[in-house]
């Protein structure tokens, strides 16, 4: 994993456009795994009701209040960085705008976000416990191969030492939700090379005996 070795503060997503994506991401997506991190209490999603108007624009709070602070975004960003970096096939995670992604998805009060929220918040307060103990910064303003020596330690469930298997748990979630945000974007589509409902170039149009048929020609 590579990242920029200078943190930088991306801008904001437009939220109309993050809470869309948010909703498409959960309507395609299979969310699993659900597991907890750590023991400190998650504030709980209050209320089910219908879902946002998405041909309006919402205000922070309208809807449902975000849950990162600036220094968790900070961190989230970080690490979004580190897991995909920018490079000649595209840029960094986010730059499009993936940690605004993942705070609708944390924050929305849809059955089980709580507990990935729980997962979420937790998993960003050991990162940074841990840049702290390593290495005495915060994790955005480590270098990359102070990042990468941490994320080295969790990125793995299966190899995770005992000492990491919970951090290893929230690695897994948080790097399910970056790329599940980033490879739906038109920066991550393009990446993988996924072109979408775009005809070919050496493609003629329908044959002549179909069109005949619906009387088109």
């Amino acid at each position: 994993m590579n990242a920029p070795d200078s943190p930088s503060t991306p801008q904001r997503l437009d939220r109309r456009a993050a809470i869309k994506w948010m909703m498409a991401a959960a309507a395609a997506a299979s969310v699993a795994d659900r597991i907890a991190f750590g023991a400190s209490a998650a504030k709980p999603a209050t209320g089910y009701g219908s879902d946002p108007d998405l041909l309006k624009t919402y205000k922070p709070g309208d809807l449902w209040p975000l849950t990162l602070t600036p220094a968790q975004r900070a961190t989230a960003a970080a690490l979004c960085d580190t897991i995909i970096p920018a490079d000649a096939k595209g840029p960094a995670a986010s730059t499009v705008g993936v940690p605004d992604f993942i705070d609708e998805w944390i924050s929305a009060p849809y059955p089980g976000h709580d507990a990935d929220r729980k997962t979420i918040l937790d998993g960003l307060a050991w990162i940074e416990a841990e840049a702290q103990k390593r290495f005495q910064n915060s994790f955005g303003n480590l270098v990359t191969r102070q990042k990468n020596a941490i994320c080295d330690d969790i990125c793995y469930l299966p190899n995770a030492k005992p000492e990491f298997r919970p951090a290893a748990q929230f690695f897994r979630k948080f790097r399910d939700l970056t790329a599940g945000g980033y490879y739906s974007t038109p920066e991550g589509m393009k990446d993988i090379g996924y072109v979408g409902n775009v005809a070919t170039e050496n493609y003629d149009g329908p044959p002549p005996e179909v069109l005949k048929q619906l009387g088109l020609v």
